[in-house]
């Protein structure tokens, strides 16, 4: 199939084809997702919506190369590689087509904050860039390069020339984008207090054991009143993915078109739960066609009435990993 197709979704009938056809096209080239999906009794042949279709648990990443190479050996242009706890088994994703990546990440960027040209971006990711394999580092760091301002990058442990890169950005109307993992922008906030007016916070979660976990309304009081704003945003992704769902406050979460979020049954991995309820996340990733596009994460979550979407935190306090994996 065109891979361009991914990036034409404008309906849920548009979703459901190209799905169908992924799925499909994952059956016949990704020989574990097949194997997996057999033993199911799960094939094109039966698969006729998305509630049909066979969600790999992400654990898969851990043991396994998720693959789909269309007859032909296709090297990985990059291996993405989760954070994980020293001696733990990281996750590989093993990316074969960049601008695939590239693509999903610049456009779901645009649609939810528009150009990255438009903003200052400061990102302060110590966990993230102290390690090599990170697809969160890959995607900021290129929207950095898009900016193009001199004041966008990467901060470290340099927190006071952070505060003043912030302040005096803030000061003088600039669009500032501040993007961090949880505990340093906690650090940050305990040594340098702040009434930014022009500046969007966003965290990744994750503590990465630097600090005790918390539940997300007490994590984003506690960012909002150290940085003297009203909302905290988030970012939603992991090394298995490549696409991210934003949230813009309070929690709740937007998927790009090519991307979708269903919850299911905690007691039975193959049923769905009704609108409301608490359940487990599973993921359709379009963007992800080389790889697999059809996740059993590890996450809790629930989709509301009205269609938004609520992530809450981990089915347990183990391996720690990942974008925005806050326990509850």
């Amino acid at each position: 199939m065109q891979q361009s197709k991914i990036f034409d979704i404008e309906s849920e009938d548009d979703f459901l084809k190209i799905s169908l056809e992924i799925f499909q096209y994952q059956f016949q080239n990704n020989k574990v997702y097949q194997r997996f999906c057999q033993l199911l009794k799960k094939t094109p042949k039966n698969v006729s919506q998305l509630s049909d279709i066979p969600f790999l648990p992400i654990e898969f990443f851990k043991t396994h190369h998720i693959i789909a190479e269309d007859n032909e050996i296709k090297p990985a242009e990059i291996t993405f590689t989760s954070s994980g706890t020293t001696g733990s088994t990281t996750s590989k994703h093993f990316v074969t087509n960049l601008g695939i990546y590239k693509d999903s990440f610049n456009k779901a960027f645009e649609q939810f904050y528009g150009p990255a040209e438009d903003l200052c971006i400061l990102a302060l990711l110590p966990s993230y860039l102290e390690r090599e394999g990170s697809s969160l580092i890959y995607m900021v760091e290129h929207l950095i390069q898009k900016s193009d301002q001199k004041e966008s990058g990467f901060y470290l442990n340099n927190l006071d020339e952070l505060k003043e890169t912030l302040l005096k950005l803030d000061k003088s109307g600039k669009k500032v984008l501040l993007i961090g993992v949880s505990f340093a922008l906690l650090d940050l906030i305990e040594n340098h207090q702040f009434q930014l007016k022009n500046t969007i916070i966003m965290e990744t979660g994750g503590m990465k054991g630097r600090r005790k976990e918390m539940i997300r309304e007490e994590l984003h009081s506690i960012l909002s009143k150290g940085f003297g704003v009203s909302t905290i945003h988030s970012e939603y992704g992991m090394t298995e993915l490549l696409s991210q769902a934003y949230s813009k406050g309070n929690g709740v979460f937007d998927c790009p078109p090519w991307m979708k979020i269903l919850i299911r049954d905690p007691e039975d991995a193959f049923t769905s739960v009704k609108k409301g309820k608490t359940g487990g996340i599973n993921v359709i990733d379009l963007a992800n066609i080389n790889s697999c596009s059809f996740i059993a994460t590890q996450d809790l979550g629930k989709i509301n009435k009205d269609n938004s979407i609520e992530i809450l935190g981990r089915f347990d306090n183990s391996d720690i990993r990942g974008c925005n994996l806050m326990v509850l």
